[in-house]
């Protein structure tokens, strides 16, 4: 959904059943699973790599048991999003090309067998430096993910344990993984339409589909490079869509419907696998 209407093309679906009963008659019930194996090395390498820096700063800034106050904890999520994303860029863009392929013409589409193989390819019919095509939007989006995610959830943690309705346990877990995933979608998905339409465009006769995106990886710092490219796609999207566009349309429910259990089951998994290092390894 994030990546129809590229190029000026009319929407192919107009909502989520819509999508998912298209996926099934094209590609077949499997096609709901595209990327499967991108999509766990990603988790694998950048939401590990978030947390763990997340958590380690955390506790660093934590003052005689005392929490950084929210503006340090967004800042520190925002650190965390960006050290992850640099490391799962990779795995990131064979995950954007894998579940994007059965949208292509036959002739045009790429035919990955698994991440590794993306991996293996991409290396070799563009270059290695195309792993980190995107990378800048991608490390912008995690950020905003992270500031969001990490910071939100602390702090309805926090507020609701304050409130004495709640005790430190899997609802309070619960809860505050339900706050911070609809914080989360509502900040970071027009960033993240964006990482996604740069990771999956093509170049045709040397030139990008967005202004701006040539330049990513120039060597010349006063060339404009992320804002460009950045402002040329949510701009485009806003021409042709509204600035609800950003959000309506896009995949904001299937969005937030992976984006919510996700946070919720990544933050009980953490502070179970944490108490359990805090009490047998620390």
């Amino acid at each position: 959904m994030q990546l129809s209407g590229m190029g000026g093309a009319a929407k192919e679906h107009k909502t989520s059943l819509h999508l998912i009963r298209s996926v099934i008659q094209q590609e077949g019930f499997f096609g709901l699973y595209a990327g499967l194996s991108a999509g766990l090395l990603r988790q694998a390498s950048y939401t590990t790599v978030r947390m763990g820096v997340y958590t380690s700063l955390f506790e660093a800034c934590s003052k005689e048991g005392k929490q950084p106050n929210f503006a340090t904890k967004a800042g520190l999520g925002m650190v965390a999003g960006a050290v992850g994303a640099f490391f799962g860029n990779p795995a990131e863009i064979s995950l954007i090309r894998m579940t994007a392929d059965g949208r292509l013409p036959p002739a045009e589409r790429r035919g990955y067998k698994n991440v590794f193989n993306a991996l293996f390819r991409i290396t070799k019919e563009e270059g290695v430096l195309t792993l980190w095509r995107g990378c800048i939007p991608t490390i912008g989006r995690a950020m905003v993910v992270n500031a969001a995610q990490l910071a939100s959830y602390s702090q309805a943690k926090q507020i609701l344990l304050n409130s004495g309705y709640f005790q430190d346990n899997i609802m309070l877990h619960f809860s505050s993984s339900m706050i911070s995933g609809l914080i989360t979608t509502i900040a970071s998905m027009p960033v993240d339409i964006a990482k996604t339409r740069i990771q999956n465009m093509k170049i045709v006769d040397g030139k990008p589909e967005y202004r701006g995106a040539i330049t990513l990886w120039s060597s010349d710092s006063s060339q404009c490079i992320y804002p460009c490219v950045l402002q040329h796609v949510l701009s485009s999207i806003v021409k042709s869509d509204g600035v609800l566009g950003l959000w309506v349309g896009k995949g904001f429910l299937p969005y937030y419907v992976r984006i919510a259990p996700h946070t919720v089951l990544t933050f009980i998994f953490m502070e179970h696998l944490y108490h359990a290092y805090v009490s047998y390894i620390h």
